[in-house]
């Protein structure tokens, strides 16, 4: 490569040349917006294992595309041949808090901005040592674009990951949340190996050493929930929990910015200053002011920032065992419970669920709520079977006595478009109660149809609603809505039947 090859700039001197580049411009409160065009969230069907024999029979095929090792070379040499007398971006980082458990990570990239994206999202060393080979590399150039009939791709868009060659090849979408995903997927096929489980969910702590995880899909409140002024912030997405405790998978964060407001999200809001990166997010051309309600160019407007930009963060993310999780869900048939315990095998269940709903709108032709599952709340990064995750999940649930609970941000009085939105003032004080212990002494009832265990009374929330059927005026109309979903759960299930303990199946909702 003959080109401009920039090391490990700082993320002023980034910004800098993503101006000067014209990438992107400053905001009112120092942030880089940048837009990313066609692409404006991550491209599933265009991601690709390489089908190599080290590891063919580690995969999970029914969830990961295969692809040529004889194609990836040729996509990876043309690659090489598009950056030669071109301005390059480099970083090298860490993704794992936990030193004993991380891997070093180079990103290069045609992009200044994309540089100072995973600059801000991955672990940040001290110093850097000249001339040690990465762990892994990472090669983002969104404007070179495949060409399926010759390489294989299932259109211009692709994102390979090579794990014999330890490289993941990245180009035609300018969306940097597949870096950020890519190298989840890696540290997915890593730490298992090691009895580590790799986990897609934030994680907080409290002041007195009481960790507490929050799995669930986008749009559930993973990331605002785990923001709490009072506990500080280990991580807002990707965790491990080794023999030792919870660690950090990255070093930054990458929230949802959409309908953003100081009142409800100040920790983020203020996050957004010098050094951070919206994507997507709508800016007034004169006063260079985010309007966080303009969805206009995508629902999906996001901000990248470095975890030390919440003011409590713990550094380095670093904690011990959890004490509770929390499954997040956003049911907008409005029939799941706002809060429920979980055993052992339903918290197995609901983590190979993995359910949330898609509302109508978000998406052409969705004119109902649709129930969406997705296997350990991110199977489209898991590149092994789901059941390997699960298992290490009940195993260290039971080991180290963690209480779980689910928990619904989605609609009560009925389904989207009838009822309404869980206030976020219940749904923090349920996880305040939840994570503080203030249902130990409360009565639960089972809940007939889903099959889990409701507390008759939580401080800050009325008793009405917690039974979701009180709260519908027509019962029966939430008897069948509630059946339905119920339905969808076990259809969801009958993927996981093959070697699945009876206890298991048995603690999901009953049809």
């Amino acid at each position: 490569m003959n080109g401009n090859i920039h090391y490990n700039l700082s993320p002023a001197q980034l910004v800098e040349a993503a101006i000067r580049r014209g990438e992107g411009q400053l905001t009112a409160s120092g942030a880089l917006q940048v837009t990313t065009g066609k692409y404006t969230g991550r491209s599933p069907n265009d991601k690709f294992v390489v089908d190599s024999a080290a590891v063919h029979d580690k995969i999970d095929w029914n969830g990961n595309k295969p692809f040529s090792p004889d194609k990836f070379n040729q996509v990876y040499h043309r690659m090489l041949a598009y950056m030669q007398n071109r301005e390059l971006f480099i970083f090298d980082g860490f993704a794992g808090a936990d030193a004993g458990n991380r891997i070093s990570v180079q990103f290069v990239n045609e992009f200044a901005w994309q540089n100072l994206f995973v600059h801000q999202l991955f672990i940040r060393p001290e110093t850097v040592q000249p001339d040690i080979a990465p762990d892994y590399k990472v090669i983002c150039l969104p404007g070179f674009k495949a060409d399926p009939a010759m390489d294989g791709t299932a259109s211009e868009a692709f994102i390979i990951l090579n794990f014999e060659q330890r490289l993941v090849l990245i180009g035609g979408t300018h969306y940097a949340g597949e870096m950020k995903k890519s190298i989840f997927t890696v540290m997915n096929f890593i730490l298992p190996e090691k009895n580590i489980l790799s986990m897609h969910c934030s994680a907080n702590v409290g002041a007195k050493g009481d960790t507490a995880l929050f799995f669930g899909l986008s749009g559930t409140g993973k990331t605002t929930l785990s923001a709490d002024p009072d506990r500080r912030l280990i991580g807002d997405d990707e965790h491990g929990w080794s023999d030792e405790g919870i660690f950090n998978i990255e070093g930054g964060c990458y929230a949802k910015c959409i309908g953003l407001k100081h009142e409800t999200e100040p920790q983020i809001w203020e996050a957004i200053r010098f050094g951070a990166v919206l994507e997507n997010v709508v800016i007034d051309p004169a006063t260079r002011m985010p309007d966080f309600a303009d969805a206009s160019i995508t629902e999906n407007t996001r901000v990248a920032y470095p975890v030390d930009y919440i003011p409590n963060a713990l550094i380095p993310g670093v904690a011990g065992h959890p004490k509770t999780i929390v499954f997040l869900t956003a049911d907008a048939f409005g029939v799941l419970p706002p809060i429920a315990k979980l055993n052992a095998e339903q918290a197995m269940y609901h983590f190979l669920s993995g359910y949330t709903s898609k509302l109508a709108g978000t998406e052409r032709g969705i004119t109902e709520p649709q129930a969406t599952f997705s296997a350990c709340f991110g199977a489209p990064f898991l590149p092994l079977s789901a059941l390997r995750y699960a298992e290490l999940l009940g195993e260290k649930l039971k080991r180290h006595q963690t209480n779980v609970f689910l928990i619904n941000t989605g609609w009560s009085g009925g389904s989207y478009g009838v009822g309404n939105r869980m206030k976020l003032s219940y749904t923090r004080a349920m996880v305040t109660a939840a994570i503080e212990g203030h249902l130990e002494q409360v009565s639960f009832q089972l809940d007939p149809i889903f099959n889990v265990y409701v507390p008759t009374s939580c401080p800050g929330v009325p008793d009405e609603i917690l039974m979701p059927r009180n709260t519908w005026t027509d019962k029966e109309a939430y008897d069948h809505k509630a059946k339905e979903l119920a339905s969808l759960f076990i259809k969801n299930f009958d993927n996981f039947h093959k070697n699945m303990p009876s206890e298991i199946i048995a603690a999901g909702p009953r049809g």
